[in-house]
């Protein structure tokens, strides 16, 4: 169910944000860095929201999980610079940034593994670290383990395909991505800790 399109400041004390990353255009679709790209589009399909606003230089939809106010949104900056995007909407609604939940590969997680952490480190993550530059590191984020390159650069690695027979394992994790979503966003990072990881 969508909710007026132009959310303003009045809705930050209630609203969160769920960011996914990856890189925009068809040649990155469905590689491993995108699977927080992957993630939002199977978020908006269960929440029915539709994705497709650009401002902040993302794509962005908004709507509801349960009676909570959502935004999500997935930068069109490349990964390595997603912090432009998050940090204008951190300046525009002036949110929290413990109500801002990051989706994202992980290379030192198993394929289809999940992590949720309420705050820390970039692990190596540009994505991670570019946000952390422009508003700080407390906010909350949810890796998506895609494995190790067995003989790939890592930044080569991170741009392939999953296999044949990662296929269904990541179909399944973005699932249990979007449920750790839901329950962060109806019980808090703590409940979602607890059940998820």
């Amino acid at each position: 169910m969508a909710f007026q399109n132009d959310l303003n400041q009045s809705f930050s004390q209630d609203l969160r944000i769920i960011v996914g990353l990856g890189n925009p255009g068809k040649k990155y679709i469905s590689t491993r860095h995108n699977i927080g790209f992957m993630t939002i589009d199977r978020l908006a399909e269960q929440c029915e929201i539709a994705c497709n606003k650009k401002k902040f230089e993302a794509i962005i939809g908004e709507g509801f999980i349960g009676e909570k106010k959502i935004l999500i949104s997935k930068p069109q900056t490349y990964v390595n610079l997603s912090g432009v995007s998050v940090g204008k909407i951190v300046a525009y609604y002036g949110c929290p940034l413990n109500r801002i939940m990051v989706v994202c590969d992980d290379l030192n997680l198993p394929v289809g593994k999940i992590r949720i952490r309420e705050k820390g480190s970039s692990g190596g993550h540009n994505g991670l670290e570019s946000i952390a530059h422009y508003v700080g590191s407390g906010f909350p984020r949810l890796r998506i383990g895609i494995g190790q390159p067995v003989v790939k650069d890592a930044k080569e690695y991170v741009l392939t395909h999953f296999t044949e027979d990662e296929k269904e394992i990541i179909n399944q994790a973005i699932d249990k991505a979007c449920h750790a979503i839901d329950t962060w966003v109806t019980t808090g990072i703590e409940s979602c800790m607890n059940v998820f990881n």
